[in-house]
């Protein structure tokens, strides 16, 4: 009797279970055939009693339930991950593969004060840039006219760039061509050290390797696209990015200038 009351409890369980999703399908395979055979064991008066007990004609797929218990964990994984989200509005995945850390942002003069602007005005040229605080102090904006006229003295053969640096400046730099939509929007760039080549006084290295991460020390903007008139670049943060999905080291080819034969 006591076995039979068992028995019950757990079918008024599954019952019960039903209800969930995710447990229901779990204790389906335990318990189907168990309350089948609870009901089959019914025998008549006079009738011979069976020689095994009704327990031990109960079918325990442990295997089939584990099988079934990984299946559903993971559409929940799934399920959870669609309507989990990060700051700004982004999936919890990828907030959690690209880890953002602020490095510069513009919000005072005091951030304005730890960049330096130049044009070609150093060499005898004719640009002109400026940087101030964007509407509301909420960014930076580098803005001016970009003239190409090249100056009159006989040893300076090209001319128009302004230039946008953090302190303190360095002739050997890394470099990656930056485009934009162009406004009026905001968008915001990512760019792999990957990408970065190495260049000096403005000119392209043939011995090219990896940027140093430890060893940088600055970062700038420089505009010189050889088109006269005025620009204008408005700039929210900088930052880092972990991203654990980016696995390339460096994104040219790399030689010697003198192999060994």
């Amino acid at each position: 009797m006591a076995l039979t009351a068992a028995l019950l409890s757990s079918a008024y369980s599954r019952g019960r279970c039903c209800r969930h999703k995710v447990l229901c399908p779990l204790l389906r395979p335990l318990l189907s055939d168990s309350v089948s055979k609870l009901y089959s064991s019914y025998r008549r008066p006079g009738s011979q009693p069976e020689k095994k007990t009704s327990w031990q004609d109960i079918d325990f797929s442990f295997k089939k339930g584990f099988d079934v218990l990984k299946t559903q964990l993971s559409m929940l994984k799934k399920e959870t991950e669609n309507y989990l989200r990060g700051p700004g509005g982004h999936p919890l995945s990828q907030y959690l593969l690209e880890q953002t850390k602020v490095l510069w942002e513009f919000r005072s003069q005091e951030d304005l004060n730890k960049w330096v602007i130049s044009s070609d005005v150093e060499i005898g040229g004719k640009s002109e840039v400026y940087l101030k605080l964007g509407r509301n102090n909420q960014a930076a904006l580098l803005y001016g006219t970009l003239n190409t006229e090249v100056p009159r003295d006989g040893e300076t053969k090209y001319s128009g760039y302004c230039s946008m640096r953090a302190k303190p400046p360095v002739d050997d730099l890394y470099n990656y061509f930056m485009f934009t939509r162009g406004g009026p929007y905001w968008e915001e760039i990512k760019i792999p050290f990957s990408k970065f080549f190495l260049s000096s006084r403005g000119r392209v290295q043939d011995d090219q390797h990896p940027i140093w991460l430890d060893k940088i020390s600055t970062l700038g903007f420089t505009i010189g696209d050889k088109v006269d008139g005025p620009f204008q670049l408005e700039i929210d943060f900088i930052g880092l990015i972990n991203d654990r999905a980016h696995t390339e080291e460096f994104a040219y080819e790399t030689y010697e200038r003198n192999p060994r034969l």
